[in-house]
């Protein structure tokens, strides 16, 4: 049965325009901020315009609240597992290119393909390191957001049990890594378990997040998000 998911999954992977670090969002004349995403179809927003990505979305409420954001910087595709996101990471960012802050969000293709939670822990601790170096306030400018449950969709839904089992796992691998560097982790994954009793959270797709879902993520890590610039 895991192999027929896995299929299935692959369609829907190669089906997308997955794609990398292509901002369309207004730019201001003279930003103040910049802000560098990373991650996979989370991140990179599988299946919903540009403007609901929730990077997007988060700069729009940071520059509403009076922070003056360049366009995110954002690194992240579809399907991509950790090791992806390091290589992506080395090939597109100059060793001295900074940011006011810097998101991590990835995992749930290790996840999915079945890949151990040692590995997992092993490349955050890579990533981590590279998003702390990328920052112009070290660890005080990165922030982590977890991993949602794609169990609470109709894709999923007939796994959930097991998918969300697995997400608690891995999300508590990240939770615990996030604190050993010191950087703020930021929990949206029970948003996500709201997805089959409102199907208005989930995308077109029936397994990503829908930009109404992102929006809720970015209420709620907008103020401590904005905290970050404040300091």
């Amino acid at each position: 049965m895991k192999k027929i998911y896995l299929l299935i999954f692959s369609i829907i992977i190669a089906s997308c325009s997955s794609t990398q670090d292509t901002n369309t969002t207004p730019e201001l004349e003279n930003p103040k901020y910049s802000y560098l995403a990373l991650g996979d179809s989370y991140t990179i927003g599988e299946s919903v315009p540009e403007a609901e990505r929730w990077p997007v979305q988060l700069t729009q409420h940071l520059r509403d609240r009076g922070f003056e954001m360049a366009a995110p910087k954002i690194i992240a595709k579809t399907g991509w597992t950790t090791g992806n996101l390091i290589y992506a990471i080395d090939e597109e960012l100059n060793v001295q290119k900074d940011f006011d802050i810097v998101s991590i969000l990835i995992g749930v293709n290790n996840q999915y393909q079945g890949k151990p939670v040692s590995e997992y822990e092993a490349d955050l601790r890579k990533i981590f390191n590279r998003a702390v170096n990328h920052s112009k306030n070290l660890e005080k400018g990165v922030f982590a957001v977890s991993i949602p449950d794609y169990g609470y969709t109709p894709f999923g839904e007939s796994r959930q049990e097991e998918i969300s089992a697995e997400i608690d796992q891995f999300n508590e691998v990240f939770r615990r890594i996030a604190g050993e560097f010191n950087v703020d982790f930021y929990n949206i994954t029970p948003i996500s378990r709201q997805g089959l009793e409102n199907p208005d959270l989930v995308a077109s797709d029936n397994l990503h997040p829908s930009g109404l879902q992102y929006r809720y993520w970015v209420d709620e890590i907008v103020t401590e998000v904005a905290a970050k610039l404040s300091n």
